[in-house]
């Protein structure tokens, strides 16, 4: 999990900017780049306020959530993204501790399940019964998790990007995609990771070569939403670890594997081609699922929904629009092969 496997992961979002303290937005603009109307604001959460960007609040469809990676990351890194989904409300939202929502450092509600309480209080702040999820590396892992707790209970489908399932599997997925580097950048990042010295310039230029082959070797342009926005190094830190190759966390024992065929809503996991969550693995995290497809972002990376918004977000239009027309909610087993 890298600063990816959890934002854009960290890398998109712990290296977007520098931080500033959360202010009040205005309630409502017009986006001058689509046109569309946003609304922002914060919605309580336990231990403080979340903020959220919801785009088209007006149009008359089921709500898409938007859940940034990290852990410690942030939600600008869907501001390409968004901009390209006009059918329906899509929110993103800074989980707590990041962005621009309260940093109330209470490190006793840094985990999973405070995440998965962030979505259970914001679809009751809007009163919203059903809903999409969308999750993007960590992410992933959050909606996983809220479908499993939440009993799937008005959740009509969930997409994936690149997310976190299995700690043990993304780090075997890391060790492989490592091992296809130089043999200089393999025995530097050993060096480091082994004195601990993960600071040092030399292993700075290693992880990033690894970043620019399997986080955004398509690249992407600025994301205007994600000036003077933070991430929370803290927050990675505490709950994945210091590098992508070494987590010591409190997510060191995730692993939802077990329990992915209990996943009983329709799921798109997206991945980029080069993506260190890697297309194999994901296919097989959707073969345990009982309604689950992939599909890949070609030329991309982890940060496939900043990279190529517009194949991701038609990806997601096509899968919602199919469920949406589904008589009823079907499993592999109830379609016709």
């Amino acid at each position: 999990m890298n600063h990816s496997f959890l934002a854009v992961a960290a890398a998109l979002a712990l290296r977007l900017t520098s931080g500033c303290a959360p202010t009040e937005p205005p309630a409502e603009r017009i986006d001058a780049r689509t046109g569309q109307v946003i609304r922002t604001g914060f919605v309580p959460v336990s231990g403080g306020k979340v903020f959220y960007e919801l785009s088209n609040p007006d149009v008359d469809a089921t709500p898409l959530i938007l859940i940034h990676g990290g852990p410690g990351g942030t939600s600008c890194g869907f501001g390409l993204l968004d901009d390209e989904m006009m059918d329906r409300p899509v929110l993103r939202y800074d989980q707590l501790e990041t962005g621009r929502s309260d940093r109330p450092g209470l490190q006793e509600q840094w985990h999973i399940d405070h995440s998965v309480s962030e979505i259970d209080a914001i679809r009751s702040h809007f009163g919203w019964d059903e809903v999409h999820l969308l999750g993007w590396s960590w992410g992933g892992a959050v909606a996983a998790e809220y479908v499993l707790e939440s009993e799937q209970e008005g959740v009509i489908s969930t997409i994936m990007a690149g997310p976190l399932l299995s700690t043990p599997v993304w780090i075997e997925d890391a060790t492989t995609l490592l091992e296809t580097m130089s043999e200089d950048v393999q025995a530097t990042i050993r060096l480091h990771e082994d004195a601990r010295t993960y600071d040092h310039p030399d292993y700075v230029a290693a992880t990033d070569s690894f970043y620019a082959r399997f986080m955004d070797p398509w690249g992407y342009d600025p994301i205007p939403e994600c000036e003077g926005v933070s991430g929370n190094s803290t927050v990675y830190n505490t709950m994945w670890g210091p590098t992508e190759f070494t987590a010591t966390g409190t997510l060191l024992e995730y692993d939802r594997r077990d329990r992915l065929a209990e996943i009983n809503v329709p799921v798109l996991i997206i991945s980029g081609e080069f993506d260190e969550a890697r297309p194999v693995t994901m296919q097989e995290f959707a073969d345990e699922m009982p309604d689950a497809r992939v599909q890949v972002v070609q030329g991309a990376g982890h940060a496939a929904p900043a990279e190529r918004p517009d194949v991701v977000a038609g990806m997601v239009t096509s899968f919602l629009q199919e469920i949406e027309q589904r008589p009823v909610l079907e499993t592999k087993t109830d379609r016709p092969e």
